[in-house]
């Protein structure tokens, strides 16, 4: 299929470029980083050859995320922000940008979100998890009522935000001591930013902000297979259940959610979705550079969908959702 958009790509600059080392073997990171880079070069190529049209990029991670200095996250946030306008502005007709936020400091991340959309011409932001914040070894979630100012300007500006992983801190990581490879893609991932977006439903938050968009990648990081259990479990009890959101989970999944295809290449994961959220709120992408794009691509373009549906994922549902075009 020609015309893919993808949106779950990623760039990095040299201020933030050492912290995508180590997810990979070493022997990869000479690849890795000329990848991460490489805005106009390799990376255009790769997307002419394989049919994506334009690429929605996004800083690595943790980045941001990662500096518990409230300042220098403000800082770094506005230069990479900068930097990706600049990058986006030399070919408008394939690249488009998410903003990176401090969300150390929720009024300067509502600041910094809101020049980025009315002023850089972004289509929305991409956080990386949880945030470090003060101390460093703390991890601030963004349920937290410090961040409700923050959500209201999401939801006046209209702009989806990217909840993107990243590994729990060691200090809160013990599950995985003596286990290295579950970190990562492997499952850490995952689970940590399921966990979050469960306390973004229970909160209540879009009881308050219905019109708040969340994307989630790599097939809904396991949520389209678990929400039913995590409404229903021990239901025989009729217990209400504890926490202030109004309705049931799998209800905000469906309404103020979209998913990605990034870096899980799986049909019967894609089929379970689409029966889960329905066709309307799956969006392509591959997870460049940490997958490659002929794999994404290749298994999308071929997988056993219907032309119709391969087309509202391929393209238009992100066409419509970040308005790209008008």
């Amino acid at each position: 299929m020609d015309g893919k958009i993808a949106l779950e790509e990623h760039f990095a600059i040299q201020d933030t470029l050492s912290d995508s080392a180590g997810y990979l073997p070493p022997d990869t990171w000479e690849e890795l980083s000329g990848r991460l880079l490489d805005i106009h070069d390799r990376r255009v190529r790769e997307m002419d050859a394989h049919g994506i049209e334009i690429m929605i990029l996004s800083l690595n991670a943790p980045a941001i995320q990662g500096i518990h200095d409230r300042a220098e996250a403000v800082a770094l946030a506005g230069k990479a922000n900068d930097f990706l306008a600049e990058a986006v502005a030399k070919r408008p007709d394939r690249f488009l940008g998410f903003a990176a936020l401090p969300m150390q400091d929720p009024g300067a991340a509502a600041r910094e979100l809101e020049r980025c959309v009315t002023e850089l011409g972004f289509v929305g932001a991409n956080v990386n998890g949880f945030s470090q914040v003060d101390e460093p070894d703390t991890a601030v979630y963004y349920d937290l009522p410090q961040y409700r100012d923050f959500w209201a300007t999401v939801e006046a500006l209209d702009a989806p935000f990217y909840l993107h992983p990243r590994n729990p801190l060691p200090s809160m990581a013990q599950i995985y001591e003596g286990h290295p490879w579950l970190l990562g893609p492997t499952w850490a991932f995952g689970q940590e930013t399921a966990v979050h977006a469960l306390r973004l439903m229970a909160s209540g938050l879009f009881d308050e902000h219905p019109g708040i968009q969340i994307v989630l990648g790599h097939m809904g990081e396991g949520l389209p297979f678990s929400i039913w259990r995590c409404d229903n479990r021990n239901s025989w009890t009729n217990a209400p259940p504890a926490y202030p959101a109004k309705r049931k989970l799998a209800e905000y999944l469906q309404e103020n959610f979209y998913i990605t295809t990034s870096g899980n290449f799986r049909t019967q994961s894609l089929v379970d979705t689409m029966l889960e959220l329905g066709s309307d709120r799956i969006m392509f992408s591959v997870d460049w550079p940490f997958e490659n794009v002929d794999g994404g691509a290749k298994w999308f373009d071929e997988v056993t969908i219907s032309e119709a549906d391969r087309r509202k994922i391929g393209r238009t549902n992100a066409v419509r959702l970040f308005k790209i075009g008008e």
